[in-house]
């Protein structure tokens, strides 16, 4: 027996069970908010390889392209051989590999530059300590010497100070050791969890990368599987467009904060900073932070290189700053462009929400993003300017003052009425004339309030002098 569907009922039903399971789920988010938290946290954990592989195989991609394209393609072509589909593999792999091995090429470079300075840095503070702790000793000497006494209050203050501190140091210091213990423990585990899901992203990546093209073109049969022709190649136009904001962004700024790195390492190496490699590798990374990035990495280079030579602080400060100029507007400019379409203010913003939300990563992401959703927001509103055949350009409403709501028409910025001489000449006597008189009674009531305060000052003597006399009759 056929069974006959009513689509109107199937749809209803349907309707009806997404909008109670939507009703469970919000229900559930509301007041098992730990749980959801806790249960979107152990999915991601779950997942964080493959995004790590998914994040790794984005950024390698330029490289991977340019391998092919400008590298391995050329050298056939130049000897008239054509790659067939499993020669095409074949270099891919090969593409690919370089790639990878070249990425963990560069991390160990920056680990063997950074380390071995960071190490000695702070051994030399170290080390450098009883040096400042016997130059502010011998400052106290001198003082002594010289005769200066210290105020009796300072001296009650320092010890006060002192007895505080040593407080401090044995009622919650010394408790909060084991806390800190389990603390670096549990940073460590965490730097172990993260070199385990990056390792193993790494060879997601290999696999992501050698089939990119298939990866693609799956996802785009899925999505016009599923949605409506129309909203899907809304859909596939709009990822295009993310990817190439996004992606240029990414690339363009990683160049960017490259280069920097290797002026500053230039710079810093001519006029004698100490810990130059320590110093221009933090700036180059910090650099790829959008606005507050330089800042962010420039601050405690100068406080570093102040501890060892307060001079050389002074010269790299100024080095920094021209430094910076040059990037923000010749270098940076010359290299993104308008990739983002961005005011100075949204750079900002996307900078305070990512950072907000999801920390030194979310600084870097957050620019692209908000491009994107900017992007995004401003073509909506065109579309709908246009069915309403109206401007989509934001100049065209400077001069408007509005739109008639019943005739659609635009109506523009009232016009100031033109004046006459005579008439201005007879505006501008009536605004003298009630200037001059408001100011006769501001001087009428500023003599009235000086007199009566004379008055009241005067009674207030007499009243002293009376109560004197007064107290002199009696004794």
């Amino acid at each position: 027996m056929k069974i006959r569907w009513n689509h109107r009922y199937v749809q209803l039903g349907v309707t009806a069970f997404l909008v109670i399971a939507a009703s469970i789920l919000f229900y559930y988010g509301i007041f098992h908010m730990k749980s959801l938290i806790t249960g979107i946290k152990t999915f991601f954990g779950i997942m964080a390889p493959i995004i790590y592989g998914a994040a790794i195989a984005y950024l390698l991609t330029p490289i991977v392209n340019f391998l092919e394209r400008k590298i391995i393609f050329p050298i056939f072509e130049k000897r008239n051989k054509t790659l067939q589909k499993k020669g095409r593999k074949v270099v891919r792999w090969i593409c690919v590999i370089l790639s990878v091995f070249l990425m963990f090429l560069v991390i160990y470079a920056l680990v063997m530059m950074i380390l071995p300075q960071l190490i000695r840095s702070i051994m030399n503070i170290i080390y450098s300590f009883p040096h400042y702790v016997s130059v502010v000793e011998n400052w106290l000497n001198s003082v002594v010497e010289k005769g200066w006494k210290l105020n009796p209050d300072m001296i009650s203050q320092i010890n006060q100070y002192s007895s505080r501190l040593q407080e401090y140091l044995t009622n919650t210091i010394l408790p909060q050791m084991q806390f800190m213990m389990k603390n670096i423990s549990a940073s460590f585990l965490d730097l172990l969890v993260f070199l385990k899901n990056f390792l193993i992203g790494a060879i997601v990546s290999l696999y992501i990368l050698a089939d990119k093209e298939g990866f693609v073109a799956k996802a785009k049969m899925a999505v016009y599987a599923v949605l409506p022709t129309k909203w899907a190649t809304f859909l596939v136009h709009s990822m295009r467009f993310t990817h190439k904001t996004f992606g240029g962004f990414i690339s363009g700024k990683i160049l960017d904060s490259a280069i920097i790195g290797v002026l500053c390492y230039v710079g810093t190496s001519i006029i004698g900073t100490p810990y130059a490699i320590l110093v221009s590798v933090i700036v180059g990374v910090t650099n790829v932070i959008p606005f507050f990035g330089p800042y962010l990495g420039a601050v405690p280079c100068f406080l570093l290189i102040l501890l060892v030579d307060p001079i050389q602080s002074l010269y790299f400060l100024i080095f920094i700053l021209i430094l910076q100029q040059f990037d923000g507007n010749i270098l940076g400019p010359k290299i993104l462009g308008e990739s983002t379409g961005l005011s100075s203010f949204m750079v900002i913003v996307a900078i305070m929400v990512g950072g907000g939300l999801f920390g030194v990563p979310g600084m870097i992401v957050g620019v692209p993003v908000f491009a994107v959703l900017n992007a995004a927001v401003w073509k909506l509103i065109g579309r709908s300017l246009d069915e309403k055949d109206m401007s989509a350009d934001a100049e065209f409403y400077r001069d408007i003052d509005c739109v008639d709501p019943v005739s659609g028409k635009v109506l523009p910025m009232p016009v100031k009425k033109s004046v006459s001489k005579a008439q201005e000449v007879t505006v501008k006597a009536e605004k003298n004339r009630i200037w001059s008189g408001a100011w006769d009674e501001i001087k009428r009531m500023f003599t009235f309030l000086v007199k009566f305060i004379q008055a009241k000052y005067i009674g207030f003597r007499l009243k002293q002098k009376n109560r004197r006399r007064r107290r002199k009759n009696r004794l």
